[in-house]
């Protein structure tokens, strides 16, 4: 039941008792003044105590967004992948620059849509995905810890990426991907100029299966089939500080990518050879040996540092022009399975991805590079025939 009283200058209080706190055994109260008539605090006390009354009541509260939101980051990581929690960190790094200390119950939607607008204009559409994907859980996070009584994540709009003549021309240029000849002339760089012992095995294992370099960095001699010519997938390799030793073996990165997939019977004799003429040779009271295909002279597994460093040293002398990347050898797979024929769904089980559509949004942007040639193989074709009509 809620009592009323006028202050010293006149304005009315409501307060309502909520009983014994369990945690201090004392009396709690929640009051409101303000009000310059009794009917005013009388009908907003009536709407607090319907509230009480249902469950929906939420108290005033100074809890500010970063404790909400490391109370949030702990629980996600009770059951997230060290790297999944990693990549919520750094996106969730730019909400707690915003909002802070500030109390999370003061964040309104325009100013959650304000943030969302800043960041539009400062990276690119995947990264403010991230950020704004990672923010909305801990605002739902609060109103499901009953910290807010509304979310202000509701109706935000994010704004259209609209690449501008320049992004589209970088796009053109630094291609994800590398040609047939490309891998060829990239690869016998690898093989005959490059001085690492394994490069030339790593990369053409890279490219041959369209593994990601994580799940192959996490291989294993016991994972290779020689009879079937097949490789299982079923770990990644994980170290994002590059540190040789302190390194960790997750689960890969959904369900789906875990997979048995079928190799080039020339590849798995490149790894044979590999393995009996440089890595055995290594092997010494320094040597640590945890089976791994991919490893340093001393038996640690490869860091993914080493393998950009490699990368950029092979292609410093190519006559190759684009940005390529350990993911590189992924997309080129997958282009040299579509250049080849393969049905996109035999592309999606090899690539081992969840959803179709990313498949097909990789399809589509490689194949977009096909289309000059494509014209140019009709041209080809006709040249006789447009002779005779032009």
């Amino acid at each position: 039941m809620a009592s009323y009283d006028q202050l010293n200058n006149k304005l009315w209080r409501y307060r309502i008792s909520l009983g014994k706190s369990p945690v201090t055994g004392k009396c709690e109260y929640v009051s409101k003044t303000g009000f310059k008539r009794k009917s005013d605090a009388k009908n907003a006390a009536e709407l607090v105590e319907r509230q009480i009354r249902n469950g929906e009541y939420i108290a005033p509260s100074t809890t500010t967004f970063n404790y909400v939101a490391d109370e949030w980051i702990n629980h996600y990581s009770r059951d997230a992948k060290i790297s999944s929690v990693r990549a919520r960190e750094k996106a969730i790094y730019h909400a707690k620059q915003q909002f802070g200390n500030r109390s999370i119950q003061t964040i309104t939607k325009r100013d959650y849509q304000a943030f969302v607008d800043d960041i539009s204009t400062q990276f690119s559409k995947n990264y403010v995905d991230s950020i704004v994907s990672s923010t909305n859980l801990i605002f739902k996070y609060a109103l499901d810890m009953k910290i807010i009584a509304k979310s202000p994540i509701e109706g935000i709009k994010r704004a259209k990426f609209k690449p501008t003549v320049e992004d589209l021309e970088q796009n053109n240029l630094q291609q994800k991907f590398l040609e047939k000849d490309e891998l060829f002339e990239f690869l016998s760089v690898a093989k005959n100029h490059h001085k690492p012992l394994n490069s030339f095995e790593l990369f053409t294992f890279l490219a041959y299966s369209g593994m990601r370099a994580g799940e192959v960095l996490a291989l294993k001699w016991s994972d290779i089939d020689y009879e079937e010519c097949t490789v299982s997938i079923t770990k990644t390799y994980y170290n994002p500080n590059n540190n040789k030793k302190n390194y960790q073996i997750l689960t890969p990165k959904t369900e789906s990518s875990i997979g048995k997939i079928s190799i080039d019977p020339n590849v798995i004799k490149l790894l044979q050879d590999y393995k009996m003429n440089v890595q055995d040779k290594w092997k010494n009271e320094l040597y640590v040996d945890n089976d791994f295909i991919f490893t340093d002279n001393n038996g640690y597994p490869l860091v993914i540092k080493k393998l950009s460093q490699w990368i950029q040293a092979i292609m410093s002398h190519t006559d190759i022009n684009k940005n390529i990347t350990t993911h590189s050898f992924r997309y080129t797979h997958c282009s040299l399975l579509i250049e080849a024929g393969v049905h996109i769904k035999e592309i999606q089980e090899r690539l081992r991805h969840k959803d179709i559509q990313t498949t097909m949004n990789i399809y589509a942007s490689i194949t977009k590079s096909y289309k000059k040639d494509a014209s140019q193989r009709f041209s080809n074709l006709m040249e006789n025939v447009s002779k005779e009509l032009f």
